[in-house]
C-alpha cells in the first residue's frame, strides 16, 4: 500500500476509471453478523488507526477491512462524484489495483487483511 497526503501513519488504498467500476472496486457489507466476522478471523487481523484527515491510497493487493470505529468517505480515482461511505461495524473490500482518497471524518480504528493471491 502507498499513501499520499495526510497526517499519521498510512492506511491501506484504491483505483477505478468510472462510476460502475468504482462500485466494483470497493464493496461495503454493512454490519455483517458476528458469525461471519468470526469465520473470517477478523479479530486476529492486524490493526490500523488514523486521525481525521485526507489520505491518498493505492492497493497492490485485495484488502478486506473491518471498521471498529470511525467514519470514512472514500472517493475512487476517476469517479470523484461517487463517494463511498463506510464506518463502524462495516466490512469493506478494496479490489487489487484500486486507488482512492479516504476522507476520514471521525478517527478510524480497523482490522485489515490482504489477500495473498
Amino acid at each position: 500500500m502507498s499513501s499520499g497526503s495526510g497526517s499519521g501513519s498510512a492506511a491501506p488504498g484504491v483505483d477505478v476509471a468510472d462510476a460502475p467500476a468504482a462500485m466494483a472496486a470497493v464493496t461495503v457489507e454493512p454490519r455483517p453478523p458476528a458469525a461471519r466476522l468470526s469465520e473470517l478471523g477478523v479479530r486476529s487481523w492486524p490493526k490500523w488507526g488514523g486521525p481525521p484527515g485526507r489520505y491518498a491510497l493505492s492497493y497492490g493487493a485485495r484488502q478486506t477491512c473491518y471498521v471498529v470505529r470511525g467514519r470514512v468517505s472514500a472517493t475512487v480515482e476517476g469517479s470523484p462524484e461517487r463517494a463511498i461511505q463506510f464506518g463502524a461495524g462495516d466490512l469493506v473490500v478494496f479490489a487489487r489495483g484500486t486507488r482512492c482518497t479516504w476522507h476520514i471524518a471521525a478517527a478510524v480504528d480497523m482490522h485489515y487483511a490482504f489477500d495473498p493471491s
